[in-house]
């Protein structure tokens, strides 16, 4: 597996893995307008201004295929994303651990907004749940998440 920075080019891929990832699980966990939400919040708008950023990466699997995508802004994790079909293989743990030690290059502490279906992967990793926040979302849904918290420390997968 490799791990690169996304390109202006790569946008179509990084909005694939995104919004294949919330169609296909989110709606185990959340109703209808909370996905609709998620999809709006990763808007064409938002991915290219993070690509423009630098903010960023996209994992290949051993086929040179970019299976996963996540994006750091200064110490938070944000859009975690592994296609479906790639899941349990290791990509989210290569991204996540690559999130953290960029992240603790310059922040002390690393933060992030979890979905249901992350967070227990999170909390694994030694994150604490610092606050819960509610979103009204479409069709008078809500988005209820925590907002987690980590030490800055090297890891290792």
């Amino acid at each position: 597996m490799e791990i690169r920075q996304a390109q202006t080019a790569d946008f179509a891929v990084v909005k694939e893995i995104t919004h294949k990832t919330i169609t296909d699980i989110y709606p185990h966990y959340y109703p209808a307008g909370t996905v609709m939400f998620f999809l709006k919040h990763h808007s064409d708008e938002n991915i290219t201004a993070d690509i423009s950023a630098g903010r960023v990466y996209l994992i290949y699997n051993d086929e040179q295929e970019p299976v996963g995508t996540v994006t750091i802004k200064e110490n938070e994790i944000c859009r975690w994303f592994v296609l479906p079909k790639q899941q349990g293989n290791g990509c989210g743990r290569e991204l996540i651990v690559f999130a953290e030690n960029e992240i603790s290059r310059t922040y002390d502490e690393i933060t992030a907004d979890a979905s249901l279906p992350g967070k227990p992967i999170y909390l694994k990793r030694g994150y604490t749940v610092t606050e819960y926040r509610d979103i009204k979302t479409y069709l008078g849904d809500h988005l209820c998440y925590e907002v987690l918290k980590k030490k800055a420390e090297k890891s290792s997968v």
